[in-house]
């Protein structure tokens, strides 16, 4: 009996793990996504500009976007993060299983690996926040350097868009306080 439960928490074991590398590949993802967006909202803000023949567009609602794709995410990163935080948790009690028989090393339940693997992943954590800050930091200098007077006459979309910018670039760098840690 006790060797077929230790077969079914492997199983299990296995499962949790190819959950945890498909929500880091999800966090890729978005990142992959929003540098996307970001770079297409830019190309829109300059294709769009006064005095190529289009029509006027809406620039103080165009540059909504860059906040908005940034907000998105912070909280797809969130998401992830937290997810893969509970499912180490998950591992870390299936290697505890019949740890006295086996003697195996534990990565999500020793803290020296578990730190090691936080500080490795927060370098998706900075490199998400410098593409942020920079990516809201060029649309929106973009946006106000070619749409000036649309934009001054609506200083408020600016002024929440700055702060929609912050508050996602905030979010990102608190993500590691939700960070899983060993008990």
């Amino acid at each position: 009996m006790a060797d077929k439960l230790w077969v079914d928490a492997n199983y299990r074991f296995i499962a949790a793990y190819q959950e945890v590398n498909t929500r880091i590949a999800q966090r890729q993802q978005a990142l992959a996504l929003y540098i996307t967006l970001v770079v297409s909202m830019l190309a829109a803000l300059v294709a769009l500009k006064p005095g190529t023949g289009t029509p006027q567009v809406p620039a103080e609602w165009l540059i909504q976007g860059f906040p908005v794709a940034s907000t998105c995410l912070a909280f797809l990163n969130l998401k992830a993060e937290q997810a893969i935080t509970n499912l180490r948790r998950f591992l870390s009690t299936l290697e505890q299983l019949g740890q006295t028989q086996h003697g195996l090393p534990s990565y999500n339940t020793d803290p020296r690996w578990s730190a090691d693997a936080n500080r490795a992943r927060r370098y998706h954590d900075l490199a998400a926040a410098v593409l942020v800050a920079g990516a809201n930091g060029i649309g929106l200098a973009a946006g106000y350097y070619i749409y000036p007077e649309r934009l001054s006459a609506h200083p408020w979309l600016l002024a929440g868009a700055i702060s929609a910018s912050l508050f996602s670039l905030a979010i990102l760098l608190l993500s590691p306080r939700w960070s899983f840690r060993p008990e």
